[in-house]
């Protein structure tokens, strides 16, 4: 037992250009891009706030901010962490707390590189 292995947890993150493309037709660039932006930032405040509620151990509060991410990252075309966050809803259902615990951490891992994936967007106007 002298070895430790660190395991590296990595994901492809996908971003849905089809609805991205789909707000901008809709909302032009300018529409599309306030709309992005302030997705961005709930999404951002909330994943802090679901880590913050799971180290507070409020399990009922963490379900409520899991729930409205899925929206959110639906409507800006980040239909893995939607999925992501049902299943930590889910779990927290279940109560199944090392199920959340695993869960909630790749949500959060998914939320970063997502959020990340899309500021590296140079050109948001698909």
């Amino acid at each position: 037992m002298d070895k430790i292995v660190k395991i590296r947890v990595t994901e492809k993150i996908q971003l849905d250009q089809v609805r991205l493309g789909t707000l901008y037709a809709q909302l032009g660039e300018t529409g599309a891009g306030n709309v992005i932006s302030r997705a961005m930032e709930e999404l951002a405040v909330r994943l802090a706030q679901c880590d913050t509620l799971w180290r507070a151990r409020n399990f009922v509060q963490l379900r409520k901010h899991a729930r409205s991410l899925i929206a959110i990252a639906d409507q800006i075309g980040m239909h893995r962490l939607a999925q992501v966050a049902g299943d930590v809803t889910s779990c927290l259902d279940n109560a199944d707390e090392i199920a959340v615990a695993a869960t909630l951490s790749r949500m959060l891992r998914i939320g970063e590189r997502s959020l990340s994936a899309i500021w590296a967007m140079e050109d948001l106007s698909l």
